[in-house]
Parts: structure tokens; C-alpha cells; sequence
């Protein structure tokens, strides 16, 4: 029972990532860096200390009590994965909800499996499998064989993407219902942004310590009753302290360059409904996480969490493109590929999850 609620929550997860986009696209005259750091800070800032003073009673004294190393650590984890979700929003922007998603996603599923054995082969750590371990042990070559199938399907996606290129290029129409497509600089953007989202992961691990300290006050308390639900939350926090200032930075300055800070105040434009849209999409973000530490308190296995979590997230995202008709004037053949290109990347999170399953 514990194995489907773990599940179901990650799948409650990818449909709130898969989806987080959706709102921006009814914010109306205001520049990509306005609504991006207003959601941002929803995102980043409020939400998460609220679902953590909501779940984990004394949160705060938890941070105050971590060692300076360990917040360190987990905050320089957020600074480079606030470069990879800053990149996202961009990537989303210039291939669309379903080729963006789907190239960087499947990036971040590589780079999230792979990375961590290839540290920890040149810094050892108790209980952590080195690179070593994944090509001598069978379940370890079914997690390679898993990650060699992802690039394959990325690569047929990117293959998608230049077809879809060149076919707004013929279809007027198309065109400009695709307006800010733009191939080439989009998989330039989600190819950083693939491997530096990754670095959310490494975040949690690095502030594993915090989550440790809420699961035993928690199973003090509640004893036979399994993991704490919620213990992720407060590494959440220190986490995206990291991802807020990297956002934040990097939309002032394209506020400035853009000269676009009346945006926040111009009365031409209906704020009401763009700062509840912006707040909408921030919020429902946060909550691909949230739902991601009940699901990995459930199942017991950071690995295979995060690659369930990336599969559901290709799914919902492809879906959602599918409704946004992102796809629609494009040719038979270009639309059939960018399906098979999906298909096999979701196959190599199926063998990967397979190889962590039977580890």
C-alpha cells in the first residue's frame, strides 16, 4: 500500500510541474522576467517556509541547529539549480510546454541518475554506489543501458524540433500562433538547463541531515507509524534560498535591460488577474515538491523517486502540449517522431526505475 501511495504522490507531483506553465500564459503585457520572478517568488520564497511551519513544528530551530557546511552546501545546490529552473522557464518559452519539457526533463532524469555515482567514486561515502558499482553490477548496467536510451530519445526529439521548424516556417498561420519558437537557441537553453536542474537533487541529498532530524522528532512522536510524510520540507527552504537569488538577480537585471519594471504597476494591463496568475503558477510549482517528499518518504528510494517523478512530468507536459495544440500545422511525419522521441525517453525511465527496483 505504502509502494502505491508513493506513486499516486508522484504523480500528483508531475501534474503540478507538468502544469506550473500553464497560468503564465494568460499573464497579458508584461515581460517574461516580470511574471517569471513574481511567481518566482511564490515559488521560492513564501510558500515553502508556509508548508513547512504547516507540517514540521519548529522547522526553524532545525536550520538554525544545521551545521554552516551542510546549509552552505545545500544552498550552492539551489544557486546552480535556480540557473537550470531560470533556463527552464526559457526553454519552455522558445520549444514550447511539450519539446521543452521533454528535452530538459530528460536531461535532468540522465544527469540526476548519473552524476552522484560519478562523485562519489572520487569522494566515497558509506552506504553511496560509485560509478564503478553501476557497470559491475547487473542493476547498475540496466541504469546505464536506461540512461544511454534517454539520450537516444533526446535525440529524436531534437530531431522533432528541427521539423517543426522548418515546417512554421511554411505554415504563416502556425507561425504565429508558435511565435517565440525558436529551435536553436531553445536547445542550447535546455541543454544547460537539463543538467543544472539536476542540481535539485544533489541539493536534497546535501541537506539529507535536516530531513533526517524532522524524521526522528516526528517518529519519536508517532512511533510504528513508518518515514515522516513531510521531511523534505525543510530542506525545501534552504534549497530554494539558492534558486530565488539566482532568479532574482538575473530577471533584475533583464528588467533593467528591458526597461520593463513598470511592468509591475502599469495599469494598462490587468494586474489584478497577472499578479493572481503569476502567484497561481508560483504556487502550483512549489507543489511538484511537495508532493515529491511524500512520495519518496513513501517509497523509500531518492533514485528511483526522481525518476518516477521525471516520467510523470514528460507525461503531463506532452499532454498539456498536445491541448495547447503546440503541435498543430506541423506535418504528420514531424508530430509522429516527437511522439516516438517521448515514448523512448519514457522507456528509459521505465529501465532505469527497473535497474534502482531490483538493486
Amino acid at each position: 500500500m505504502g509502494t502505491i501511495f508513493g506513486v499516486f504522490f508522484h504523480f500528483l507531483g508531475g501534474f503540478a510541474s507538468g502544469s506550473f506553465y500553464i497560468p503564465y500564459k494568460k499573464v497579458k503585457g508584461w515581460a517574461w522576467e516580470s511574471f517569471w520572478i513574481v511567481g518566482g517568488i511564490f515559488s521560492w520564497l513564501i510558500v515553502p517556509p508556509l508548508a513547512a511551519w504547516l507540517t514540521i513544528p519548529g522547522f526553524a530551530e532545525i536550520i538554525k541547529s544545521t551545521g554552516i557546511d551542510v546549509i552552505g552546501w545545500t544552498y550552492l545546490m539551489g544557486l546552480l539549480w535556480g540557473i537550470g529552473g531560470l533556463t527552464y522557464g526559457l526553454g519552455v518559452r522558445y520549444l514550447g510546454v511539450s519539446l521543452g519539457s521533454t528535452i530538459i526533463l530528460g536531461l535532468c532524469a540522465v544527469f540526476g541518475s548519473l552524476v552522484p555515482s560519478v562523485y562519489y567514486k572520487f569522494f566515497p561515502k558509506a552506504g553511496k554506489d560509485t560509478i564503478t558499482t553501476l557497470i559491475n553490477a547487473h542493476w547498475g548496467q540496466m541504469v546505464l543501458l536506461g540512461i544511454f536510451i534517454c539520450v537516444i530519445g533526446i535525440i529524436i526529439c531534437g530531431k522533432a524540433g528541427t521539423m517543426k521548424e522548418k515546417d512554421l516556417a511554411k505554415n504563416s498561420s502556425a507561425k504565429e500562433e508558435n511565435k517565440d519558437y525558436r529551435f536553436g537557441l531553445g536547445i542550447f537553453v535546455a541543454i544547460v538547463s537539463g543538467i543544472l536542474s539536476a542540481c535539485f537533487n544533489f541539493g536534497l541529498e546535501a541537506g539529507k541531515s535536516m530531513a533526517d532530524t524532522a524524521n526522528t522528532i516526528w517518529v519519536a512522536a508517532h512511533p510504528a507509524q513508518g518515514n515522516f510524510l513531510f521531511r523534505n520540507n525543510v530542506v525545501y527552504i534552504v534549497v530554494l534560498w539558492g534558486g530565488l537569488t539566482t532568479n532574482f538577480i538575473w530577471c533584475m537585471i533583464l528588467n533593467a535591460r528591458n526597461k520593463t519594471f513598470s511592468n509591475y504597476t502599469d495599469a494598462k494591463t490587468p494586474l489584478l488577474k497577472n499578479y493572481l496568475f503569476s502567484a497561481l503558477a508560483g504556487t502550483t510549482w512549489f507543489l511538484q515538491f511537495f508532493f515529491y517528499g511524500m512520495g519518496e518518504s513513501r517509497l523509500g528510494n531518492g533514485a528511483s523517486s526522481w525518476i518516477l517523478h521525471m516520467a510523470f512530468i514528460i507525461l503531463i507536459a506532452n499532454v498539456w502540449g498536445l491541448i495547447l495544440k503546440e503541435w498543430k500545422g506541423v506535418s504528420k511525419k514531424a508530430f509522429t517522431t516527437v511522439i516516438l522521441g517521448i515514448a523512448v525517453i519514457i522507456l528509459s525511465v521505465i529501465v532505469v526505475g527497473y535497474g534502482n527496483a531490483i538493486k
